[in-house]
């Protein structure tokens, strides 16, 4: 199953180019320079870039009154799907307008049009390394060297590519917390694959599926019932995607999917963790774009947050532009 574009098509239609997808709300905008929240429109000031130009175009598309260019293409996928739009458009018309260009990426890949070209790039990595980087899978080794696995284990630490291959910090920071809460679990060492966001979210359904479906039996061999993750892509990815490509309810999976957000939170409530030292930082909390778009991600992080300033920890809320 994938999203098909002409499922979205009221959506498409009903869009009356409000531009709530754009524009931050007047009593939220801390100023000027803060005006709009679509990054895409932000970058390039032209309608075609914001929700609504993209609503008009998946339609033309549809009636086939539109080819596929370059330029055409460019405007497709230069939306980072950070969902801002999605927001702004529930609180006043309620239509689907992630949903719509979800739709509209596949269809451009079904037609032989899309995706782009360093999409494909990335495509060709994950299905020829089993991850975006190219790296050897070998290299995933390290982090099985960090964590004592329990074989038995029912629950996995999913880490990703970038946290695997690049930031290794947050891996480290996740087994410290995950070990400091005595929680049992195991890593999948060599064995773990992309979860495969790229492939999804750019619209190549069929290279997704097989990378979804290489997951999942991995998964059940391994006995788990439950994933933790520390990335907001993997964790939109395992909990919603998945579902949805399987035709399934988040309820109807054979696991449950955890961003570390959420399985922080009730350890602290139960003061299974605690902070025992106090460090003087200023810090701003970076709410994932992937984390929101998942209701109970979004309400746990937030959770987090409030529980973090009033803890013996120094934490300042910055600024919130969305």
């Amino acid at each position: 199953m994938s999203v098909k574009l002409e499922d979205y098509r009221y959506d498409a239609e009903k869009c009356i180019g409000c531009k709530g997808c754009v524009w931050v709300d007047h009593i939220y905008m801390p100023g000027v320079n803060y005006m709009t929240k679509c990054p895409s429109y932000s970058r390039y000031q032209f309608d075609a870039y914001a929700a609504y130009g993209r609503e008009k175009i998946a339609v033309a598309v549809m009636d086939e009154r539109l080819t596929y260019t370059p330029e055409l293409l460019k405007v497709i996928y230069a939306c980072n799907l950070c969902g801002a739009c999605d927001a702004g458009c529930k609180r006043n018309l309620d239509l689907e307008p992630i949903m719509v260009l979800e739709g509209l990426r596949n269809k451009c890949v079904e037609d032989g049009a899309g995706p782009m070209p360093a999409h494909k790039k990335i495509t060709e990595h994950i299905l020829n390394s089993g991850n975006y980087y190219d790296a050897s899978q070998e290299e995933r080794n390290w982090v099985s060297n960090e964590v004592q696995s329990k074989e038995n284990a029912d629950t996995i630490y999913f880490t990703g590519c970038n946290a695997s291959f690049q930031n290794q910090g947050i891996v480290k920071s996740t087994i410290k917390i995950l070990d400091a809460a005595g929680t049992h679990y195991k890593v999948l060492g060599n064995d773990e694959c992309c979860c495969g966001h790229p492939l999804i979210a750019t619209g190549q359904v069929e290279n997704g599926r097989k990378i979804v479906e290489q997951n999942l039996d991995l998964f059940k061999k391994s006995g788990i019932q439950r994933i933790i993750t520390s990335c907001a892509e993997c964790y939109k990815t395992l909990k919603v995607d998945y579902p949805k490509l399987l035709k399934k309810s988040t309820e109807d999976m054979e696991f449950n999917v955890l961003h570390i957000t959420e399985f922080i939170s009730p350890l602290l409530n139960e003061e299974k963790l605690k902070f025992n030292n106090k460090v003087e930082l200023r810090a701003a909390y970076h709410d994932p774009c992937n984390l929101g778009h998942t209701k109970q991600g979004a309400i746990m992080a937030s959770v987090i947050l409030n529980r973090l300033r009033f803890s013996n920890r120094e934490v300042k809320l910055v600024e919130t532009l969305v």
